[in-house]
């Protein structure tokens, strides 16, 4: 695997990223997709994620022409381990400032689960970086008193001397590409590339807060995939629908809340259906 590139915010926090594909800028005024050219897309991993967890789907995507951008969110992987700030606020800043450096104009936002909620909130809050929002097991619905301990117990019981193998840390975690974004000790043990605490820090404030006004607030094509075993509820995609009827939906069958390890041909298939409707770019 390649080094990451990175860069540095305005807090010092260490935001490290891939950027691969065409390096085209599109902005209003300038160039627009072709059938070799999709323009750039932003991927956003989850809680305890990493930028290689989007391996399989990336392949895809830069198969298909895109430009394709994958980071560590703050606190996690090859990014700043252990940042002084967890916020939202810090989040989203971070996904503005990576897109203003790369230079990139109105992209694609692509964010599984906590990476989602970062995705809309940006589309949210900064319209004109954004032209197209996917969300993946994510929506506004956070609030949840008891999400912070149940990070915290969730974490707890991963062994505390790390996994002796990448296959006991895949069987444990469930997934490859979990077990590959941990890093081996000078003990040979696998060790997760990040701070529990911190981890707990990130979804402090889902303990309390909703992000309904945002979601009102977004204007560009919006794309919604559950997992048909996921932990989206679907009562709070019906209630993303109302003021947003546009609002395109689907279900991806047999996977859970990690859609894009678990099915990530669906979930290419429906973004580029998504993206071919609303662009009107032919294949």
């Amino acid at each position: 695997m390649t080094t990451p590139d990175s860069l540095t915010t305005p807090d010092g926090t260490r935001i490290a990223y891939r950027d691969d594909g065409p390096r085209t800028a599109y902005r209003d005024d300038g160039p627009r997709p072709t059938p070799g050219d999709r323009g750039p897309i932003l991927l956003l991993h989850g809680l305890a994620g990493h930028m290689d967890e989007w391996a399989a789907l990336r392949q895809l995507l830069l198969a298909d022409g895109h430009r394709v951008v994958s980071y560590d969110a703050r606190g996690h992987g090859a990014s700043t381990r252990r940042p002084a700030d967890m916020s939202r606020r810090a989040a989203v800043a971070d996904a503005e400032a990576l897109v203003m450096h790369l230079g990139t104009g109105p992209v694609t936002l692509l964010g599984q689960s906590l990476g989602g909620l970062t995705a809309l909130q940006l589309a949210a809050s900064r319209p004109d970086l954004v032209s197209h929002l996917i969300l993946i097991e994510a929506g506004p619905a956070c609030r949840n008193p008891a999400l912070p301990e149940q990070i915290a117990t969730w974490l707890n019981t991963w062994p505390a001397t790390g996994f002796p193998t990448r296959e006991d840390a895949e069987s444990f975690l469930g997934h490859e590409a979990w077990a590959a974004g941990l890093t081996q000790g000078e003990d040979g043990h696998w060790h997760p590339r990040f701070d529990p605490r911190k981890m707990v820090e990130a979804v402090r404030e889902l303990a309390t807060e909703d992000y309904w006004q945002d979601w009102s607030r977004i204007t560009c094509p919006t794309l919604v995939l559950r997992g048909e075993k996921g932990t989206m509820p679907p009562e709070e995609v019906h209630k993303m629908q109302s003021p947003r009827p546009g609002t395109r939906v689907e279900v991806i069958s047999g996977a859970g809340h990690d859609v894009h390890l678990d099915q990530p041909g669906a979930v290419y298939a429906a973004l580029a259906a998504f993206l071919r409707t609303s662009e009107g770019v032919e294949t």
